[in-house]
């Protein structure tokens, strides 16, 4: 008897682990040529992942919900403008997954601070999640600063993409 119980319980736990392998991960793979540079050009609400001058990918986006201008104060609601690096991964963000964009700088932050202000922070490509699910059909430019793709989409970018990799935002 406890042969077979054992038996049971080993073939449910297998049963199991088959149903969970079976789900769809958002953690793809990408064996391709590396991302060396990342460009958005904000007025055409387009982003383009290049391998040296070879565009690998491209991706309609959206923007901070004060899309004109450069990012300059915390809540202001710009995307940034200018040369950026990718410094983080967060595979736990509201919006599906997101990669860091290393705003602000040097020159953003001694900006924001001749106004006793805050640069603001936290800037990310990203998916957009349940939240962004619900307010991406009403309006294009939604964030609060940062760059939106689909969800999908931003699975792709996640395995493409390495620390260090420059991020061009142009107006």
């Amino acid at each position: 008897m406890y042969r077979a119980t054992r038996r049971t319980v080993t073939l449910s736990l297998l049963a199991a682990l088959a149903a969970c392998g079976s789900s769809k991960s958002r953690f793809k793979t990408y064996n391709g040529p590396p991302v060396t540079q990342v460009v958005v050009n904000k007025g055409q609400r387009r982003m383009y992942l290049l391998h040296n001058q070879t565009v690998l990918k491209s991706y309609d986006i959206g923007l901070g919900n004060e899309p004109i201008g450069h990012k300059q104060f915390e809540g202001d609601g710009k995307t940034p403008e200018g040369v950026y690096f990718v410094d983080r991964f967060n595979p736990r963000s509201q919006f599906h997954l997101s990669v860091g964009v290393s705003y602000p700088n040097e020159r953003d932050t001694a900006y924001a601070e001749q106004f006793n202000l805050s640069p603001g922070g936290d800037i990310f490509i990203h998916g957009r999640g349940p939240e962004g699910n619900a307010k991406a059909p009403k309006k294009r430019d939604w964030t609060a600063g940062c760059i939106a793709v689909k969800d999908e989409e931003i699975e792709d970018i996640y395995a493409m993409m390495r620390g260090g990799v420059p991020v061009v935002i142009n107006p």
